[in-house]
């Protein structure tokens, strides 16, 4: 290899970084137009199938930072091909699920098997910086951001068209050849993992603190996805697993998650609570609005799906567009104003809504779709330490999966039996409140105002 090849970024890793990024959007996405002729086939309603959603999220909110701290440790090789067997094995048993309940396990299991491509990808890309002696190029990242939120916006549109074709089980067996393309490109290109640097010995697990890592987010999780009175101990049992979590990482050589850097590091927190409320905003949408236009418009599964493309459009063009461009603050503030203007034209929608109009509010949702997952991620990938970026990358999907189930959650208690329009108002007011927050946290930000990217 001669000195200038070295020097550049190794092409080879894309395909493995974007397949395996793409695992967990596409599952993530595609679900939302097979909700309803799922619970039509299991006679389940909206609070029951909710739980296809919130399954995934549950298992990829804890699995996505421990498989990322696994992923700094020992390299992606052989995380990434387990988790990418595993969610072929996930897609073949949603094929031939019987229940609703063993569709709610396949989705667990897909949450476990899509931990590793994103971290991994994120993983390389840091990795290739430290080889050629050079940050990776820009449109990398932009690659990265592009693929990923394509595939989330594009999913609703293929989850449409591959249930005209076959069914909703066909949302399902779409991982099969995912999962064997990605055990292919894994194993031809993915480098193996090399000795520890004499500097950075490989540490053992903390597997007392995943513990309880874990524990903290699945009674949080389970409180929030259907809030009760009753469920008070949730609300316990998650304060006691965190502050022990607190307690054994402060005090442990080698923790799970390095709080003292973590706590030290105020830009990485911000980013970490705008990812939250952008993606409560988007999953929001991107459920709910779904779910209200097959039930409280009345059109099909495959014409839902339809009405999503203009957001695949204006959110890649919008991506594009800005990709090359290292500042966040500006990306973050139009995203930010952008979501405020979506969610308001929710409130004007109703259940003879033109179809126009439909389209209208999908375009303007891709302008904050196209803006902030770029914008969160760049920040991460500049914020984080080298070392930890694996875990790191990792917490960013946590927040984003925390906000997800938090979508979840509204959507089932503001839809209840059914998706109608005065349910929409109400999720559309609640969103609201997610993008304010998100843009008021974007605007006392003082550190975007430092913060470049690599270009």
């Amino acid at each position: 290899m001669s000195h200038a090849t070295a020097e550049r970024f190794d092409r080879r890793l894309l395909a493995p970084m974007m397949l395996g990024s793409v695992l967990n959007p596409v599952n993530s996405s595609i679900i939302a137009v097979s909700l309803v002729p799922i619970g039509v086939a299991f006679g389940a309603p909206p609070a029951e199938t909710a739980w296809l959603i919130s399954a995934l999220y549950l298992a990829t909110a804890i699995g996505q930072p421990v498989v990322g701290r696994l992923i700094d440790l020992h390299g992606p090789r052989r995380l990434f091909l387990i988790g990418t067997a595993l969610t072929g094995l996930a897609g073949l048993v949603g094929v031939l699920a019987p229940t609703l309940g063993v569709l709610i396990a396949a989705r667990v299991l897909l949450g476990f098997g899509t931990c590793a491509g994103y971290p991994a990808a994120m993983y390389l890309i840091r990795g290739e910086a430290e080889r050629t002696g050079h940050d990776s190029p820009a449109w990398v990242l932009t690659a990265l951001a592009v693929t990923t939120q394509t595939i989330a916006v594009i999913g609703p549109s293929l989850g449409g068209l591959l249930i005209g074709l076959g069914g909703w089980r066909t949302t399902f067996a779409v991982n099969i050849p995912l999962a064997l393309a990605g055990l292919v490109v894994g194993a031809l290109f993915l480098p193996r993992t090399r000795p520890p640097k004499p500097d950075r010995p490989v540490a053992g697990l903390d597997l007392p603190g995943m513990a309880l890592f874990a524990v903290m987010l699945v009674s949080l999780l389970l409180f929030l996805m259907h809030p009760r009175t009753a469920d008070w101990y949730l609300l316990a049992l998650t304060a006691v697993a965190a502050a022990g979590f607190a307690v054994r990482e402060l005090r442990t050589a080698q923790p799970f998650l390095d709080l003292r850097v973590l706590g030290g590091n105020r830009p990485l927190l911000l980013t970490y609570a705008r990812a939250l409320a952008a993606y409560v905003v988007s999953y929001a949408f991107l459920y709910g609005y779904t779910q209200w236009v097959e039930e409280g418009r009345g059109l099909s599964a495959s014409e839902a799906g339809l009405t999503q493309l203009p957001l695949f459009g204006m959110a890649i063009v919008v991506s594009t567009l800005t990709g090359r461009r290292r500042e966040v603050r500006a990306k973050l503030l139009v995203g930010g104003l952008g979501q405020l203007v979506a969610c308001a034209l929710l409130l004007l929608l109703g259940p003879h809504s033109a179809i126009w109009l439909l389209l209208v509010v999908a375009v303007v949702f891709g302008v904050p779709q196209g803006l902030n997952s770029l914008a969160l991620q760049n920040s991460v990938y500049a914020q984080a330490d080298a070392e930890r970026m694996g875990s790191s990358a990792g917490l960013l999907r946590t927040f984003g999966y925390l906000g997800a189930i938090v979508a979840s959650a509204a959507n089932g208690a503001f839809f209840g039996a059914h998706a109608d329009t005065g349910g929409l108002h109400h999720l559309a007011a609640f969103m609201l409140a997610a993008a304010a927050l998100f843009l008021a946290i974007t605007i006392a930000d003082r550190s975007l105002n430092r913060e470049r990217t690599s270009s």
